[in-house]
């Protein structure tokens, strides 16, 4: 095991390069084994072809001129013509096996880390900025890929030509050699200077462009923007963006002038060693200990060494860059997903819709656990930051206790769900804002698990249950609709990959949009804009509604809210509503007195707890707070009727 130090971090301790790390990296190298064995061949060839070059001179100088072979002169020429003609070709190849390497190692990265977020539980999503996830997919899984195509690569093939050239500058003259070497001592100390210096500085560009992206995905959607726009905030927003912008801009002209700073010490150390070999060498050659030819060589040789040395020194900084990159990544693989499925889950085909609670408790896990840490280490609690204020979480329990008792405020979103749905029966969940009526459709779905007790679904505990047979069987439409920015058509699709247009219409149609689309220039091919924008609200609810009808599940959860719905609109959803919920079993949040008069039973909600429960007959007659929420909520609907 070997240790490198982030300088700044703020717990002040050394973060680890183990070879566990170092072992796990390689295996993303394993796929292309025979590409990296393709590419260190080649780059041997390469290297010892530029080897040969300096023996040319030499020989050209020493024995061919001074010998006037022309037969010898012809040879040579056309050598120094071919072995760069060569090179140039190896070269090619070299750059494409290269790139194959690299953008596969990417490709890999990339398909691994979507498809573990995609598995995440949605409380991971909450707590964590879409613009740092897609940092980690862009910059640092590209950034990560260097340390196999490059910096692994470069080494071993670095440090075949440098011991290639040693060995010939030995033989040449070990004097010259070791002379020629005094200063790099001094290269070495510089570099650790330099690297600890440029390793902090690529941590925190990372960091901040970690932090740009997440703004820019905060405020470059249509719902972000628009509301930039109705607060007048657009000349802030500008100023915010420049202020993050202008950090990444500093830390990377920051990062380029010392890293010119680093290359333009070692040229200068270099010119320092050809100097002495020159200069002494030049002396052997007045005595007649070497020729001019050797020295030409020699100088030759020495450039071919300083070349791999440098790259060697500056190897830890480079890898060391590459390993801050694999520990953001690794640190999203490795997180763990709070919603598993078990080996050996059951498979849901055909089920008759029952549903139970059985005694069900529900506390919402807390913001520090299941997202990512603030980039620093795996594993940090303190991890959940605000995009444009920079502040961090608060810290504390929920205080819900010490609130009047009118507010939903509360640290257990829901307590002791105890009920049964029968198939096919209509549930209408009824009770204030923030009751847990939401908290409660997000656990049929399994979005969430219970914190105690279990779901059953047709008996099976949801636990049980393979996820995506479970998916298969519940459709969910929520009051905020999200519609891809695509066409009419891939959004319905989504629900049934294979639909057929006749069916496709046929959904369209029982959610009573189909006569809207076809009045479309594009009809079904019109694009809807990111998030549906293009769309009215209703026009996307019933979208969405006919999605469901394609995907045609057994159960069926449903936030039937309308009230910023015009009357038309409204009437068409309540229409589409009543075809769709035929011989299905439905839950309903409901806010219109149509759905709860029609519902087998209604769940009264408060605070998290199931506090009435029967019809609305049976709860009017009880006098509590169903009857309180029909006299404040439903009766003018009654009278309107």
């Amino acid at each position: 095991m070997w240790r490198y130090a982030y300088p700044g971090d703020d717990d002040g301790k050394r973060s680890k390069v183990t070879w566990a790390l170092v072992r796990r990296v390689l295996g993303y190298g394993k796929p292309y084994r025979r590409y990296i064995v393709m590419l260190l061949i080649l780059i041997t060839v390469q290297s010892a072809l530029g080897l040969v070059t300096p023996l040319i001179v030499r020989d050209l100088l020493d024995k061919t001129l001074p010998n006037g072979d022309e037969a010898r002169l012809n040879v040579l020429a056309l050598g120094l013509i071919a072995i760069p003609v060569f090179t140039s070709l190896i070269g090619l190849v070299i750059r494409r096996t290269n790139a194959t390497i690299g953008e596969g190692v990417i490709f890999d990265l990339r398909r691994g880390l979507y498809g573990h977020l995609q598995r995440m539980s949605l409380h991971f999503f909450t707590n964590t900025r879409a613009g740092e996830l897609i940092s980690r997919l862009n910059n640092d899984v590209v950034n990560a890929q260097g340390a196999i195509s490059d910096t692994i690569v470069g080494s071993i093939t670095q440090t075949f030509q440098l011991l290639a050239t040693l060995a010939i500058m030995l033989a040449l003259e070990w004097r010259l050699t070791l002379l020629g070497l005094a200063v790099f001592p001094v290269v070495i100390v510089v570099a650790r200077w330099i690297g600890k210096k440029l390793r902090t500085l690529a941590r925190d560009q990372m960091e901040l462009n970690a932090q740009m992206n997440a703004m820019m995905s905060e405020t470059l959607n249509v719902s972000g923007n628009l509301l930039v726009k109705l607060f007048g905030r657009t000349q802030l927003e500008t100023g915010r963006f420049t202020e993050r912008a202008a950090r990444v801009r500093d830390k990377g002209r920051e990062r380029a002038v010392l890293g010119s700073l680093f290359w333009t010490l070692l040229g200068a150390i270099g010119i320092i060693g050809t100097f002495l070999v020159y200069w002494v060498g030049g002396h052997l050659v007045l005595d007649g200990i070497f020729t001019a030819g050797d020295i030409v060589a020699f100088s030759l040789y020495l450039g071919q060494l300083y070349g791999p040395l440098q790259y060697l020194v500056d190897v830890p900084i480079q890898f060391a860059t590459s390993m801050v990159s694999f520990e953001r990544v690794f640190e999203i693989i490795d997180l763990p997903m709070e919603i598993a499925e078990k080996p050996n889950a059951i498979t849901l085909n055909h089920i008759s819709g029952a549903l139970t609670f059985d005694h069900v408790t529900f506390r919402y896990p807390p913001s520090s656990e299941g997202g990512l840490a603030p980039v620093n280490r795996p594993g940090r609690a303190d991890n959940v930051v605000a995009v444009f204020s920079g502040t961090p979480r608060a810290n504390g329990k929920d205080e819900a206790s010490d609130k009047p008792t009118v507010s939903q405020a509360r640290e257990t979103a829901l307590v002791d769900l105890h009920f049964e749905i029968k198939p096919g029966s209509l549930v209408a969940l009824v009770g204030p804002s923030g009751a847990g009526k939401t908290t409660l459709t997000y656990l049929i779905p399994r979005l969430y698990d219970p914190t105690e007790g279990r779901i059953l679904i047709d008996g099976h505990d949801l636990r049980d249950v393979q996820h995506d047979s479970l998916m298969q069987q519940i459709g969910v439409v929520t009051q905020e609709t999200y519609l891809f920015h695509d066409t009419i058509r891939t959004n319905l699709l989504y629900a049934k990959l294979d639909a057929t247009q006749a069916e496709i219409e046929s959904a369209a149609r029982a959610a009573n949009i189909h006569d809207f689309i076809a009045e479309l220039p594009d009809g079904y091919d019109t694009i809807v804009g990111e998030r549906g924008y293009r769309l009215s609200g209703g026009e996307k609810q019933r979208l969405a509604l006919a999605r469901v009808i394609l995907k045609d599940p057994r159960i069926l959860v449903l936030d039937e809210a309308t009230s910023h719905l015009d009357s038309q609109s409204e009437a068409l959803i309540r229409d589409a509503l009543e075809k769709i919920m035929i011989n299905r079993t439905s839950i309903v949040i409901a806010h219109r007195l149509s759905t709860i008069l029609a519902a087998d039973q209604i769940l009264v909600m408060d605070r998290g707890r199931i506090v009435e429960k029967g019809t609305h007959d049976e709860l009017l007659a009880l006098g509590g707070l169903y009857a309180g929420l029909y006299e404040t909520q439903f009766s003018q609907q009654h009278a309107d009727a």
